[in-house]
């Protein structure tokens, strides 16, 4: 089974202003974005079968991309940036 890249405009496609904006003026949101992309893509990766990890890994690496989502809703919302 594929797996696919979950962007996060695409994950809140009604912020997609808000996400495009943050980008360009909040350094922080570019920052955690940037990790919040590179986590989500290891993820797929490794759910592909491109690349082998244990389970552990796999789930710890889900985890902090929800952190991260989480982080970066909240700064989407409204939250200190």
């Amino acid at each position: 089974m594929h797996i696919d890249h979950h962007p996060l405009a695409s994950e809140f496609p009604e912020f997609k202003a808000k996400i495009h904006e943050l980008k360009q003026d909040s350094g922080r949101f570019t920052h955690l974005f940037g990790d919040y992309e590179q986590v989500d893509k290891a993820v797929v990766r490794i759910e592909n079968q491109v690349e082998a990890a244990s389970d552990e890994e796999l789930e710890q690496l889900k985890k902090t991309r929800l952190a991260l989502k989480d982080e970066l809703y909240s700064l989407i919302r409204g939250g200190a940036s």
